[in-house]
């Protein structure tokens, strides 16, 4: 029998859960009311809340992925890389990696990931290219790319794409009239960040390995619980807890022995593009475990939120009592339950906390303004903006006036921080290639540990379909560490008139732009050689 999600926090937040309850929030929820987030939210909640019964309608997929998986498998094609962006790439990477299997996911346009994804063995390669839109630029491009590699290495590039998008996209359109391998259309009535128990987190999940008729039945098993009226529903109480403690708009989520892995990044994006919008919102923080300096340091802004075991999470967790964990005097919740009901209970939260604080939690205004910037300066090729100084093989440019009197690389990062308030967050944006350059994650703990405030840490352009929005509409409280970088060679995008690394250059600069016209302080450096810089970007910020 499994575990019943779990979900126990150390304040009682007795009047909220009333209120909620009184509403009938859950029930309404689970019947798909598109009023619950008011008349200005009306028209997207109306096309937005299939995703309550994904553990039911979801089962249809389940012999298809059998026998395609099986087919792939019978002619030794069993290499599965996914090419998508936020939510299409996400929430198959959680579910990959916590059932131990091998999936392959390129969610950069950095040249020296799309480099090294191509180099596998193609012989042994079916791309699923995921996207709801059908027209996501980095996974147009990586698509474009891999046809060219099949093609080039004499494989029927139409026999190894599956294509995972909404009905009636270019992209279903393209991959039917090219003969692709299968096209699977997911539900048009779930928005991007609630999709992972349709066919985007399912179709590379299954082809994987993983049992996804399990997954769904976990999920499945919470549904009745979710839709109670009631003040011990789990759903009511995380959302209570994410926003329900004035003053404290920063949630930092740490594993604290799960068994699910990387779960944070994909509620990253949940919570921060639903709710950061309107100069509100909860900004989530994904940390790297139960010692990240912002669970232990006092904080007047922060909740915690650990992901515990089903042997550690208890109904009566207090701040003392919490699984081997000092989270000193701040609230804290604790969340134990399979992946599948996990991600029913973060979404239901989520759209919940949403109402609570008074936004639309199914719109993303601000996504679309770096995309149009990136657009811009690849169709206009403007002047090089050049380096208002360069030390270390680290050029270094920032947002106007951030860099008044600067004659240093450590006083241009000096003035950069000096620019955080009491209720502020640092946001580290490295676009760079997340495997070579790992060790530059790091720097989150140390600039936390180093400004005492909070530090997000995202590799670009993949936190733009994620956290992006956050940084945009939410509150003006950031401030931006943009890293970039010169890589030794370029990768064409086959039918375009420019490569990846101008379109990973382009993507960076234009949300340096817009960011920038939000009035956040930005400061831009640029490695011009990656390994070098890397480590001399660590000793400085230490």
């Amino acid at each position: 029998m499994r575990p019943e999600l779990t979900v126990a926090t150390s304040e009682p937040y007795d009047d909220l859960l009333s209120t909620l309850v009184t509403d009938r929030v859950a029930s309404r929820l689970a019947a798909q009311d598109a009023t619950l987030w008011g008349p200005k939210a009306e028209p997207d909640a109306s096309i937005r809340l299939s995703w309550v019964g994904l553990p039911r309608s979801s089962r249809s997929l389940l012999t298809e992925l059998d026998a395609l998986r099986a087919q792939l498998w019978s002619e030794d094609i069993d290499r599965v890389v996914l090419c998508g962006m936020g939510g299409s790439s996400l929430a198959p990477e959680v579910i990959s990696r916590s059932y131990g299997v091998p999936l392959e996911i390129l969610d950069s346009t950095n040249p020296s990931v799309v480099s090294r994804a191509l180099s596998g063995d193609l012989a042994r390669t079916v791309v699923v290219v995921s996207s709801k839109s059908g027209g996501t630029v980095e996974t147009d491009s990586q698509r474009r790319a891999f046809e060219a590699a099949f093609l080039a290495a004499g494989i029927d590039a139409a026999s190894r794409f599956v294509v995972v998008t909404d009905p009636g996209s270019d992209l279903e359109r393209l991959a039917t009239e090219a003969g692709y391998r299968k096209v699977f259309t997911a539900d048009p009535d779930v928005g991007g960040r609630y999709s992972a128990l349709t066919a985007f987190g399912l179709v590379p999940s299954a082809l994987a390995g993983v049992d996804i008729a399990d997954l769904l039945d976990e999920a499945e098993d919470e549904m009745d619980r979710l839709a109670r009226d009631s003040p011990d529903n789990v759903a009511l109480l995380l959302a209570a807890a994410i926003v329900g403690n004035p003053g404290r708009d920063k949630l930092v989520i740490a594993d604290a022995g799960s068994g699910i892995v990387g779960f944070g990044d994909w509620a990253e994006q949940l919570i921060a593009e639903s709710t950061g919008k309107q100069g509100l919102g909860v900004l989530p923080v994904a940390v790297e475990g139960v010692d990240a300096p912002e669970i232990s340091r006092e904080a007047p802004d922060v909740v915690v939120a650990l992901l515990t075991g089903e042997d550690t999470a208890g109904a009566d967790t207090t701040k003392e009592d919490a699984p081997g964990v000092d989270v000193g005097a701040k609230p804290v919740v604790s969340v134990s339950g399979t992946l599948g009901a996990q991600f029913l209970l973060w979404e239901t939260a989520t759209a919940i906390a949403g109402r609570i604080i008074g936004i639309n939690p199914f719109d993303q205004p601000d996504v679309e303004s770096a995309k149009k910037a990136a657009r811009g300066l690849l169709d206009e090729q403007p002047e090089t903006d050049h380096a208002t100084l360069t030390e270390a093989g680290i050029e270094v440019r920032g947002s106007q006036g951030l860099l008044d009197n600067v004659d240093s690389l450590s006083t241009a990062v000096d003035n950069l921080l000096a620019k955080l308030g009491d209720d502020g967050y640092l946001a580290v944006m490295a676009y760079l290639d997340s495997q070579r350059d790992s060790t530059l994650a790091a720097l989150r703990a140390t600039l936390s540990r180093r400004t005492n405030r909070p530090v997000t840490f995202g590799w670009g352009p993949r936190f733009l379909h994620s956290t992006g929005q956050y940084h945009k509409g939410g509150p003006g409280q950031g401030v931006f560490l943009q890293i970039t970088c010169d890589e030794t060679r370029d990768i064409d995008i086959p039918e375009r008139a420019f490569g990846f690394g101008t379109l990973i250059a382009a993507q960076a600069a234009g949300d340096a732009k817009v960011l920038a016209d939000h009035d956040r302080p930005v400061l831009r450096l640029h490695l011009l050689e990656p390994e070098s810089g890397v480590d001399a970007l660590q000793k400085l910020l230490a």
